[in-house]
């Protein structure tokens, strides 16, 4: 059991020495003032790729409490949202969960791994509704806003895709166990460049999360094929338990989502995991990286591969 607790944490320290070895400690200042319109939008590229898409939502103060009845006045609504590259232009549009079929609803539950059917939540989103904006490697989407006079511009990069390889189920460390394995792949990096890296799971088709350090960098491993241990995503409903966190149940069906990323993004993502996993009265807080101007958030290209494995 010792053991088995020590590789765990190995794991984990691994990627938190990744992430965080460079981060910079931040106070935030609290004071009275507008909340910002925060910005959540993606375009993916590579398998099975998402659709575009960008939340708009407003910010709350640091130490506010949240009241559900009024989640619903964070989204912004009637924004003019465009997304450019060299040579076109795509307008997205704003739908509403309330606005749509029980059909669609399923669709946007799906997507974004709400429970449609059962939520109050009038949940709003902008998306291509021409499906015509698709994500390509090497190229720059440039997103810009208006909404409220202000003018939020943010661009990112979708880079070309990095191969796993060599996936394979392991036995526990130290530890007999029929039922609880270990997965690592090999990761070949390409060679005398920067590359930056995020990764989902999916457990028997039940909607991709990532793990709570989901991002990795090559600033230790550049050019190399490299191992790399790849924790189970759990969701937030699962209590946190250490002798199995992390581990895949053998007769799963298991979907791997590993994406490459540009720097802007991996910084987000870098900067925000490290706040989630300090928490508490002592810990320090870190100042989310953001690529976007005129707002805060992110928006973020990814270039994916997805591979289904059975665990063994």
């Amino acid at each position: 059991m010792r053991t088995m607790i020590l590789r765990n944490l190995l794991i984990l320290v691994l990627f938190g020495w990744l992430l965080i070895s460079c981060e910079e400690e931040f106070t935030p200042i609290v004071e009275a003032s507008p909340p910002d319109i925060v910005v959540e939008g993606y375009i993916e590229g590579g398998d099975n790729a998402t659709m575009p898409y960008v939340i708009l939502t407003r910010s709350i103060p640091f130490f506010s409490e949240i009241d559900l009845n009024q989640v619903e006045g964070f989204f912004v609504r009637d924004a003019e949202i465009t997304v450019k590259t060299e040579n076109r232009t795509v307008i997205l549009e704003e739908f509403c969960l309330s606005e749509l079929t029980e059909a669609q609803r399923g669709i946007v539950g799906e997507l974004f791994n709400i429970q449609s059917d059962s939520t109050g939540l009038d949940f709003c989103v902008y998306i291509d509704p021409t499906f015509s904006l698709s994500g390509d490697e090497g190229t720059t989407y440039n997103l810009e806003v208006k909404v409220d006079d202000k003018l939020i511009t943010a661009s990112t990069l979708l880079p070309f895709k990095s191969e796993l390889s060599n996936y394979a189920f392991f036995d526990l460390p130290g530890v007999s166990n029929d039922t609880l394995r270990e997965l690592r792949v090999t990761l070949n990096d390409p060679a005398n460049e920067a590359n930056f890296y995020r990764y989902f799971t999916s457990i028997n088709d039940e909607g991709m999360l990532a793990p709570l350090q989901s991002v990795v960098n090559d600033l230790f491993f550049d050019g190399d094929q490299f191992e790399l241990p790849l924790a189970k995503a759990e969701s937030g409903d699962v209590d946190f338990d250490l002798d199995t966190y992390g581990y895949y149940t053998v007769g799963d069906t298991v979907d791997i989502k590993f994406c490459t990323i540009d720097e802007a993004h991996y910084d987000f993502w870098s900067t925000l995991e490290f706040n989630r996993a300090n928490q508490g009265p002592f810990s320090s807080y870190t100042a989310i990286s953001y690529n976007t101007t005129g707002a805060i958030g992110i928006w973020g290209g990814y270039s994916c591969s997805i591979k289904r494995l059975i665990v063994e």
